[in-house]
C-alpha cells in the first residue's frame, strides 16, 4: 500500500521539497506508519518566503474589510469541513473524536473572531494639546510572518496565529509541527478553495533545524510567532532578536492547582482530573501541581487518585484521553516519572505504559499522580508535557502563593475556594498571566489574551485584540488645520 505524502504548500499549490527527502509520521494510537511528510531543506523555506514577500503589497493594499470577508468565507467552509478537520486531528494526534471535534469548534470560532476585526482594526483618535491639531492612530501590516507551531493542539495553534497576522495584512509562512502535518496541508488547501490568493499562506514542513531556523534567521521574515518549549524560545529571541525581528512567544508552564480547606472537593476533584489529564496531559496550561490544604489532602489525594484511574484511555468516541503525540515524548514522560520516583516521590497511580492489548502499540501513559516530592525537585518544577501531576500539602493561603510562585513558569493558575477574599488575594498576586477561580487551569476564549509571566513568555499576548499588537505597527498620523485657509 502506497503511504501517503504530505508536501509543502508554496504559492497555492502543493510543492515537493527540493530534497526530496522524507520524514516519516507514525500513529500514535497503534505506532503504524502514517505518512511520509517534506523534509524541508533552507532553500525550500526560503523560496516560501520569496512567494510571501512577493505577494504581501497585494494583500497589504485591501481594506480590513475586505480581508475580513475573505477571511469569513475561510470560516464558513471551516464550518462545512469540521468533520473532515476533526477527523484528521484525531487520526494523526490520537485525540478521542469529542476532544478532535471541540478543537475544531475553538478554533473556527477563533478565526470567525478575527474576521470580524477587520471592521474595527483602525485604533482610535487622540487628543492634543495643540490648538486645530487633530490625531489618530492607525495599524498597518509588517510584512511576512514565520508563524511555529506545535502538535498538541494543531488545528487551534493554526487559528492562533494565522488569522490575526492576517487580518493586520500580513502573509504568511507557517512552519507545520513535525507530529501533525496533514492539518496544516488540510486547512492550506481550504484557504485557496475559500479564495485566499495564492502566496498569501504558505506551509513548510521538517525539522526545526533547517526549516525552523530559517524562519527566525532570515531577514525578509518580519515576525516570529512561536509556541513550544522554553529552551527553543529562548534561542529564537536571541537570534531573532539580535535583527530586531517582532516576536511572539507562547511557552511552558508548571501550573498551580490550589484547593483549599472550603473548596467544593467534587468539582475541585472534576477540575483537578480535567486539568492534569485531559488532552494527555499535552497543554502548556496543564495542572501539574496540585497544592492542597493539609486538613483535607489526605481525603481529596484519594478522590484524585481514584478519578485518574476510572479515566478510560484510547481514541474511540467517550474516552477521556489518547495516546501522547509521539514515541519521543512518551519516552521523556517515563523517565521523568523515574526520575521522580529516585527523588523520593510515590506514584499512587499510573506511571506505567496499559496493559491493555489494544493499546500496546500505541504511546500512552496512565494518568500518574505523584505524592511525597519535594517542591524543589525536578518534576515538580520542570514542564513534562504529559498525565502527570504531583501533590503537594500546604498550610496557608500564604503559603499557597509562596509555592506557586516558586518556579521559572508563570502560565496559568487555578484557585478553588468559596470565600471570594481568598480568591482575590490569590488572583492578584499569582505569578501568571491566566488566573481562574473555581476552574481549570486552562480555558482560553477567542477574545481573552493569553499568555505568561517569566519564562513562560515574553510578554506578548494571543488571542484577543491583544493579539494585533504583534502583528502590526502602530502609526501616529496627524494633522493641523490652518485658519487661514478657512
Amino acid at each position: 500500500m502506497t503511504t501517503l505524502r504530505i508536501l509543502n504548500w508554496i504559492n497555492g499549490q502543493a510543492s515537493h521539497a527540493s530534497s526530496e527527502g522524507w520524514l516519516e509520521k507514525f500513529n500514535p494510537h497503534s505506532g503504524e506508519l502514517l505518512y511520509h511528510v517534506a523534509d524541508s531543506s533552507q532553500r525550500d523555506v526560503e523560496q516560501a518566503i520569496t512567494v510571501a514577500r512577493s505577494a504581501f503589497p497585494a494583500w497589504a493594499e485591501l481594506t480590513p474589510v475586505k480581508r475580513g470577508q475573505i477571511m469569513m468565507d475561510i470560516v464558513a467552509l471551516m464550518k462545512r469541513r469540521s468533520d473532515e478537520l476533526a477527523d484528521c486531528i484525531a487520526l494523526e494526534t490520537g485525540k478521542p473524536p469529542q476532544d478532535a471535534k471541540g478543537e475544531t469548534g475553538g478554533a473556527i470560532i477563533q478565526a470567525e473572531y478575527f474576521a470580524g476585526e477587520g471592521m474595527r482594526l483602525y485604533a482610535r483618535s487622540l487628543t492634543s494639546g495643540t490648538p486645530g491639531k487633530y490625531s489618530h492612530t492607525v495599524r498597518q501590516p509588517r510584512g511576512v510572518a514565520g508563524l511555529i507551531v506545535p502538535a498538541n493542539t494543531p488545528i487551534a495553534n493554526i487559528a492562533w496565529k494565522t488569522f490575526p497576522a492576517l487580518i493586520c495584512g500580513n502573509t504568511v509562512v507557517l512552519k507545520a509541527a513535525e507530529d501533525s502535518p496533514c492539518i496544516a496541508q488540510l486547512f492550506a488547501e481550504l484557504t485557496k478553495e475559500a479564495g485566499l490568493p495564492d502566496g498569501v499562506f504558505n506551509v513548510v514542513h521538517g525539522r526545526g533545524e533547517p526549516a525552523g531556523s530559517t524562519l527566525v534567521t532570515d531577514e525578509r521574515v518580519d515576525i516570529i510567532s512561536f509556541t513550544g518549549s522554553t529552551g527553543v524560545g529562548r534561542r529564537i529571541a536571541e537570534v531573532a532578536g539580535k535583527r530586531l525581528a517582532r516576536i511572539s512567544l507562547e511557552l511552558g508552564g508548571k501550573n498551580p492547582f490550589v484547593v483549599c480547606d472550603d473548596a467544593d472537593l467534587d468539582q475541585a476533584v472534576h477540575w483537578a482530573a480535567l486539568s492534569a489529564f485531559s488532552n494527555a496531559g499535552q497543554r502548556c496550561a496543564a495542572g501539574s501541581r496540585m497544592l492542597v490544604f493539609r486538613s483535607i489532602y489526605e481525603e481529596f489525594r484519594n478522590r484524585l487518585t481514584a478519578k485518574a484511574r476510572s479515566l478510560k484511555l484510547g481514541v474511540a468516541a467517550g474516552c477521556d484521553l489518547g495516546p501522547l503525540v509521539s514515541l519521543r515524548q512518551q519516552q521523556s514522560v517515563l523517565s521523568a516519572i523515574e526520575r521522580a520516583r529516585e527523588q523520593g516521590g510515590q506514584v499512587l497511580c499510573g506511571g506505567r505504559t496499559p496493559d491493555a492489548p489494544e493499546l500496546a502499540g500505541g504511546y500512552y501513559v496512565e494518568p500518574t499522580v505523584i505524592d511525597g516530592l519535594a517542591t524543589t525537585s525536578d518534576l515538580s518544577c520542570k514542564e513534562v508535557f504529559g498525565p502527570v501531576t504531583t501533590l503537594h500539602p500546604i498550610g496557608s493561603m500564604a503559603e499557597a502563593l509562596d509555592v506557586a510562585n516558586a518556579t521559572e513558569y508563570g502560565l496559568t493558575a487555578a484557585v478553588h475556594t468559596r470565600n471570594v477574599d481568598r480568591a482575590m488575594w490569590f488572583a492578584q498576586r499569582v505569578k501568571a498571566g491566566v488566573a481562574n477561580v473555581n476552574m481549570g487551569t486552562y480555558g482560553s476564549e477567542p477574545h481573552m489574551p493569553f499568555g505568561g509571566f517569566g519564562s513562560s513568555g515574553n510578554g506578548t499576548r494571543e488571542p484577543g485584540v491583544e493579539a494585533l499588537d504583534v502583528y502590526s505597527e502602530l502609526k501616529n498620523i496627524s494633522f493641523l488645520v490652518r485658519p487661514g485657509m478657512l
